[in-house]
Parts: structure tokens; sequence; C-alpha cells
């Protein structure tokens, strides 16, 4: 039986940062584009016959070109489906070029070599915003799992797509703007309030709620001017603590001054119990492993100086008593559900 016995630390995490690195401003984003079509040049790599929609589709394009030809009697394996995904940045113009990623839908092998073929690519709104044609890579770093491993079927076509359709944005003649911020909090949202107005000595901006800010801008500026000295507004932001679990690879990243609150628990042969004590217990045998952290030899039993409890600390003692990464995850879930841990905790 392994026992851990930690202590309570309070840290709050408020850095300076700049308003465009913590808000967006409405109106201002990207937009998904999606279409539909077929990757040639493959060596053998493409379809088989079981996928029907690629038989009928490279049918339909040879129709188009004034040649009758039924999908039964089409036998190639040098073709593949492919849906085709991009993002259209903010402002982009007609005959901007954009990277596009390309990803089979049948049961091609690989699409390595292949050639995209000329594809309209639509929005939400049904129209067409841009065209996308070009050899297909599957090695840019869209084309790799969170593993680093490449996906054969999956590549992208550099500057493959051009824009057709511009999604015009008018923000030169308006006189009013709204900030989101990235991550609701009253707190941030007050902020930012506080700091644009006073930047401008005015009452220019309005917090509306924990994500909103409204702005006037001032009679002397541009809308432009404007949005570019707010962006770069310098303002204490209080960051909410997330813990980012990978489960797939054991990767845990958490802030230093995340808190754990006093718990016992048990996870298979590792107890552990966190209490407020002003000076740990210091066993016969116990060795200093990391500044006032203690283990005892005999009962392995970890001990900390009040105030030094956080997630970061625990990970590391439990890593020193020999938990493996499928323990530590599941320990930090079941505090997280005990309350033990009250911040985000994200599976990925």
């Amino acid at each position: 039986m392994i026992k851990i016995t930690l202590f309570l630390l309070l840290a709050t995490s408020i850095y300076a940062t700049k308003i465009n690195d913590v808000a967006n401003i409405v109106g201002v984003r990207d937009n998904q584009i999606i279409g539909y079509s077929l990757v040639v040049g493959l060596n053998k790599t493409g379809d088989g016959t079981t996928s029907k929609f690629t038989l009928q589709s490279i049918a339909n394009m040879l129709k188009s070109m004034n040649i009758d030809m039924s999908p039964a009697d089409i036998k190639s394996k040098n073709v593949a489906a492919v849906v085709v995904t991009a993002a259209l940045k903010p402002f982009t113009k007609q005959g901007d070029k954009f990277d596009i990623s390309v990803s089979s839908i049948g049961d091609a092998k690989s699409l390595e070599g292949g050639m995209l073929l000329m594809t309209p690519l639509k929005g939400v709104d049904g129209k067409i915003y841009a065209l996308a044609q070009g050899a297909v890579s599957i090695g840019g770093k869209n084309t790799k799992g969170a593993g680093g491993e490449s996906h054969p079927t999956v590549g992208i076509v550099v500057e493959g797509g051009l824009v057709e359709r511009e999604i015009n944005i008018n923000l030169y003649n308006q006189e009013n703007a709204t900030l989101s911020l990235k991550e609701s909090d009253f707190k941030n949202s007050v902020e930012i309030q506080k700091v644009i107005n006073s930047f401008y000595k005015s009452q220019i901006a309005v917090a509306m709620d924990s994500r909103t800010i409204n702005l006037k801008k001032p009679e002397n500026k541009s809308m432009i001017e404007f949005l570019a000295e707010v962006q770069d507004i310098e303002m204490d932001y209080k960051a909410k603590d997330k813990i980012i679990i990978n489960e797939r690879t054991g990767t845990i990243i958490a802030g230093i001054g995340i808190e754990v609150k006093p718990i016992v628990m048990t996870h298979g042969d590792i107890t552990i119990k966190i209490k407020e004590q002003k000076i740990p217990d210091k066993p016969a045998g116990s060795m200093v492993v990391d500044g006032d952290m203690v283990i005892g030899i005999n009962e392995k039993e970890l001990y900390t100086k009040e105030g030094t409890t956080t997630v970061a600390n625990l990970v590391r003692s439990l890593q020193k008593l020999g938990a493996t990464p499928k323990d530590v995850i599941a320990i930090l879930e079941a505090m997280k559900a005990a309350g033990s841990i009250s911040a985000e905790l994200s599976v990925i």
C-alpha cells in the first residue's frame, strides 16, 4: 500500500497581455468551405470497385467530356474520391491563394502523388466561394496525427485554393464594434472595459456580459485605426486554470499554481490523503525529493509543507512513487469529479 499525504496551496494566474490575445472582433473570423472531388494519377492506391460513388463520379466526369461510359465498366484503381476543406481568412480578396486539405472518403490506400481535379468550394449558404486544384502532398503538418504519424489518406494542396467570391466585412464605415472574449469571464470583461476607457479617457467601452464588450469609435479616428489601437492595449488578464490530458500519449499539461483541495482517496494500491498541516511529519529514513517535499522510505508516504500542494507537484510526486501515466490520469479525473480540483479538466 502506498500512502501519499499532501498539503494545500492557493495560487492565482494573473498576467499582463494584449487585448488582441484574449478577445476577437465580432465579424472578423475565418469561414469554413467544403467541396467534393476526385484525386487522379495514383499508383494503384485509389478506391476499389466497392466505392460505388467513386465509379459514378468518374462516369459523370467523363460524360461532361462527351464520353459516355457506365460505372460498371470502370475498373481504374488510380482515382480516389475526396472531400476538400479549407478556411477562408477574413478580408481575403478575389484571386488570393490559400492552402486546402484533402481527405479520402473511399477505400483508397494512399493519396501520395495524386492530382486534385478542379473542385468548387461552397459555404454554408450553398454559394461557391473558391476553386481548388493541384498536386496533393501527404507530408505537410496538417496531414499528421497527434503523435506525429503520417496519414497517407489525408493530404494538402499548398496554395491550391483560389478565391472567387469575396466575403464583405464593412468595418470602415461602422461607428460601433464588438469584442468577444475567447473565454467567458466577468472579471476579464470588466478589466477590458476599464483599460479601454482609461486609455481614451472616455466611456467608449461597455461590458455587456462575461464575454461581450461594446465599443464606440472616437470621433477623431477611423474604425480601422481605433481597432488597431484597442488590440494593442495591455491589460491584466486572469487566466482560467486548466489541466489538459492526452490519454493516448499519457501527456499531462497543468499550470504550476493549480491547487489541490483536501481529499482522501484510494486508487489501486495508492492511497492519497491531502490535508492541512503546518509542519509535515518526517519519519525516520525519509529523504527530500522536491524542496520541502519528503518521502518516507519504509511506508512510502509523501509529506509536504503547508502551502505546497498543486497539481504539478502532485503529478511529480506520484511519478516518483512509481505511478504509471494511466494511474495519474485516473487519479486526476477522480479528484476533479470529487471537487478536490476546481480547475477545468480537458481530455483530448
